[in-house]
């Protein structure tokens, strides 16, 4: 049954990006951007629904309170496509850094141009990472916005040991606003590089903001400990639930070191 609803689902949710980017298409490109801004979001609440309404899997954000005005960054935990679009309804003005590449496939690329996200070229890292900064630094003094990067870089296993890149501690010391860490599992009920979807609720916590002005060092300490935390109480709450998830086993090695039997 779970693998029917799961086929089911990848099948009506790539159906319906493709019927929406191409109904969107006027509405979308002759508006200006903070109105288009209703397209991708709208596409977001649609997928969530369907994910819950067909796969039963339900989304529970909460947090939003911690949410700063104006500029700052979020820094979500990346296990999954799930962390890709399930925050853009609570994002105001959201700011992507993402391959230079991406903006090459028709449809999908122009969509990304439109709302000014920052293509990078993946060649020295150390020339990317300055031409990223100088980019988002235009970008907010233009308009408020919210940058969205993954701390970890590629999607990682629920329970995985902590990939903190170092990027994210020198956007953060360059950019001089708050960094909101957000804490999930989505890759419990989303996994990566699967078909799967099971059921359950998927729970995320918008956690408080580190505010700007740390030393790069206490900054990276508190972003690694207070996601990491809420993420380990987000995971044995999976784990012990009626129903639990399949347990990867990260997830299921993470669960021993906290003293909680499988």
């Amino acid at each position: 049954m779970v693998q029917i609803r799961s086929l089911a689902f990848n099948v009506l949710f790539y159906a319906n990006l493709i019927v929406q980017m191409i109904f969107w298409t006027p509405y979308y490109f002759l508006s200006p951007r903070h109105r288009a801004w209703f397209v991708p979001k709208f596409w977001s609440r649609t997928s969530l629904w369907l994910q819950d309404k067909v796969a039963g899997t339900k989304s529970e954000i909460t947090g939003q309170e911690n949410l700063p005005q104006g500029s700052y960054i979020l820094a979500p935990k990346h296990q999954s496509f799930w962390d890709a679009i399930a925050f853009l309804p609570d994002i105001p003005d959201g700011l992507y850094i993402l391959k230079r590449e991406l903006t090459w496939i028709p449809f999908f690329g122009w969509y990304i141009l439109k709302m000014r996200m920052i293509p990078v070229n993946r060649g020295s890292r150390s020339k990317a990472l300055k031409a990223v900064v100088a980019a988002t630094k235009a970008e907010m003094a233009r308009n408020p916005r919210q940058l969205i990067i993954y701390p970890e870089g590629t999607r990682r296993a629920p329970g995985d040991e902590p990939a903190y890149k170092w990027g994210i501690v020198e956007l953060y010391n360059q950019l001089g606003v708050p960094v909101v860490p957000v804490a999930h599992v989505a890759g419990l009920y989303w996994p990566r590089r699967k078909f799967m979807r099971y059921p359950g609720t998927i729970k995320a916590r918008y956690l408080p903001p580190i505010p700007p002005g740390l030393s790069k060092e206490e900054f990276m300490r508190r972003l690694i400990s207070e996601t990491e935390a809420a993420c380990d109480q987000y995971l044995i709450e999976a784990a012990q639930s009626p129903n639990p998830p399949a347990l990867p086993p990260t997830a299921v090695k993470r669960l021993k070191e906290l003293g909680v039997e499988v």
